[in-house]
């Protein structure tokens, strides 16, 4: 019995390919202090960046901004989104399973944030420094990426 939990359920679990989301680093600069947009997830309430699942007519950059603006209502700037990074952590699905999900990060230059968008109400929104920002969130790979987020917007603005 031991035997079939292990090969027909736990081993099953533990080869599962990773899976793939986009994120929207949201940034703007106020009186020069590079400031970052964090949102709380729907359910634990722990801070995090919008982000979402590929969608069908979207490129990764599309998602990011589809994603910011659902999460968290933000207007972008205008340039198209930067891919930044990447990091890894566990997705939890329903019933609890983790499955290792890649996150690729786009910056989005932000020009304002509405009050009236999809989730409004749903999730807490707020602008907080890089460092901030790093110490808020649980993923270890998103906390190394916020804490260089001022020399990986200047990388890819070149």
């Amino acid at each position: 019995m031991l035997n079939t939990i292990w090969s027909e359920f736990i081993q099953p679990i533990l080869r599962r390919p990773s899976r793939y989301q986009v994120a929207a680093l949201c940034f703007r600069r106020d009186s020069g202090r590079l400031e970052i947009l964090l949102i709380t997830s729907l359910e634990t309430r722990r801070w995090i960046l919008p982000k979402g699942w590929p969608k069908t007519g979207f490129d990764a950059g599309g998602v990011a901004l589809e994603e910011a603006w659902e999460e968290a209502g933000v207007k972008p700037r205008g340039a198209r989104p930067r891919r930044i990074g990447r990091y890894r952590y566990d997705k939890r699905l329903r019933g609890g399973i983790p499955v290792p999900t890649d996150v690729d990060v786009y910056a989005i230059d932000t020009e304002k944030l509405y009050d009236d968008y999809p989730e409004a109400g749903r999730r807490e929104r707020q602008w907080m420094s890089p460092q901030d920002a790093a110490a808020s969130v649980d993923e270890p790979g998103l906390k190394d990426l916020l804490a260089d987020v001022d020399g990986l917007l200047a990388a890819s603005a070149r």
